[in-house]
């Protein structure tokens, strides 16, 4: 029997609970340095556009902002007890991104004129602290995001269910794709942000449940493993639901988007390329049917080919255009915050935010910006890749695909690397549905962050 009174036992069982207390904060510790850095960065943006647009100070907004300061350090209080090994990185980068579209939302506002709730900054800060409090409440709530599993089904109906929102009579919005819904008439909302989760759920439980059948012998053909003709039924059904989505919400990129989530999730979930393979090929083949039937992809293309024309330059294909030129204004290093023209293009707020502050913190500034969504992606498939849980696995993976995917998406359309589509870009642009649905996916990542770093490893010796 030991001796719990000795000197030897009583060290040791302090050694013990100091490491209990003290080593799973030094993920915290160093989230809390990233989020002072990132508050200075914030802040200092704001200042720099009020001094650039107005020469001088409102200590009004920033005062607002510093109440989002106060949530986002909530956040990281109740992560040192309810998740005190999660991810150090993903917070910080989110909330930088987040205080970078809001105050360039902000700036535009300013050249605009518009103040009060009628500016889109003062919504952006209600829908950002909102956002930011249901992260909390999910982290507290959600403490074994196994229970997702459970409910695979219910979130792939629930996420159907939020496309067909839009169809609702009274719900709808007669607006250019039937995505977004208006409730009492007093706030939009674009329901397909949050179908995007509830589907990852469904993918990720859906794989986990079909993973042996889906990953069974086929043909060997070209040095790849293709799959029996039976097994190409999910892929065709969900092939089938984005063709849906283009047609009838005319919305090409939430079509393309889920699609390419679900392909992304089951190469994880089978390694095999020839998947990767035939997803691209049936979004190929989709894309040109879309092309050649309907007029509104045809007028994306055409625009996409050729901008410049005389005959679309000052109609369908000025947005674009001005955006390339803004761009270009901007240069290397930028106009400085509050000094270029960014609402001079249509929707610079939201569809071209990226534009907007491209022009005003240049090549650099946006290359910055795209390296956090690189490391934020990256952090999320590392996640994901450290897990020895296959849900937890495809769940993580899944959700970070599908932001990298969506900025690709945006960013390639306003530099017209690829035809534009109306999707928003993460973090970043005006819309209170896309930064609730992008704060969701934060939590999420948060709690399976932690179960992975928590479980406990198998040491062979």
């Amino acid at each position: 029997m030991t001796d719990t009174t000795s000197p030897v036992a009583a060290d040791t069982t302090i050694i013990k609970a100091l490491r209990r207390i003290r080593m799973p904060q030094t993920q915290r510790n160093r989230e809390l340095g990233l989020l002072l850095f990132g508050f200075l960065i914030n802040a200092s943006a704001v200042a720099l556009v009020q001094l650039g647009a107005t020469g001088h100070i409102d200590w009004t907004f920033l005062y607002y902002c510093g109440g989002l300061t106060v949530l986002v350090l909530g956040l990281h209080i109740v992560l040192r007890y309810r998740a005190p090994q999660a991810d150090p990185f993903v917070v910080p980068i989110a909330t930088v991104l987040s205080g970078l579209g809001l105050a360039m939302i902000y700036r535009i506002d300013i050249e605009d004129g518009d103040s009060g709730w009628a500016a889109y900054s003062t919504r952006q800060l209600a829908w950002l602290a909102i956002a930011i409090a249901l992260a909390v409440a999910i982290v507290i709530a959600l403490r074994n995001y196994r229970v997702l599993l459970r409910y695979t089904y219910v979130f792939g109906f629930a996420g159907i269910l939020l496309l067909l929102l839009p169809f609702v009579p009274g719900l709808g919005t007669d607006q250019n794709a039937d995505v977004w819904i208006s409730i009492g008439g007093f706030f939009s909302f674009q329901p397909g942000e949050l179908a995007k989760i509830c589907l990852a759920i469904f993918f990720a439980g859906y794989l986990v449940r079909t993973r042996e059948a889906l990953t069974s012998v086929g043909t060997r053909f070209l040095g790849m493993t293709w799959p029996r003709p039976r097994e190409l039924g999910p892929l065709l059904l969900l092939w089938a639901g984005a063709m849906a989505i283009i047609v009838l919400q005319r919305d090409l990129g939430t079509g393309m988007l889920i699609f390419g989530m679900f392909v992304a999730m089951l190469y994880v979930a089978t390694g095999k390329t020839s998947w990767v393979v035939i997803g691209l090929t049936l979004a190929a083949i989709g894309v040109a049917a879309a092309t050649s039937i309907l007029p509104y992809v045809q007028a994306r293309f055409t625009n996409w080919l050729y901008p410049f024309d005389p005959d679309t330059v000052d109609g369908s294909s000025y947005q674009l255009v001005s955006g390339i030129f803004g761009l270009a204004h901007g240069g290397l290093i930028g106009t400085g915050l509050g000094q270029g023209r960014p609402g001079l293009t249509p929707l610079s707020q939201s569809d071209y935010i990226f534009p907007s502050l491209g022009e005003e913190i240049g090549l650099i500034g946006v290359f910055a910006i795209l390296c956090l969504y690189m490391v934020f992606t990256s952090r999320g498939v590392r996640v994901g890749l450290a897990g020895q849980d296959d849900f937890g696995k495809l769940l993580a993976t899944g959700l970070s695909f599908t932001i990298a995917l969506q900025v690709f998406i945006m960013v390639g359309g306003v530099t017209r690397l690829i035809p534009l589509t109306g999707l928003t870009t993460p973090f970043l642009a005006a819309g209170g549905s896309s930064l609730i649905a992008n704060w969701i996916i934060v939590a999420l990542l948060l709690r399976i962050s932690d179960a992975v770093r928590s479980r406990p490893r198998v040491v062979i010796g």
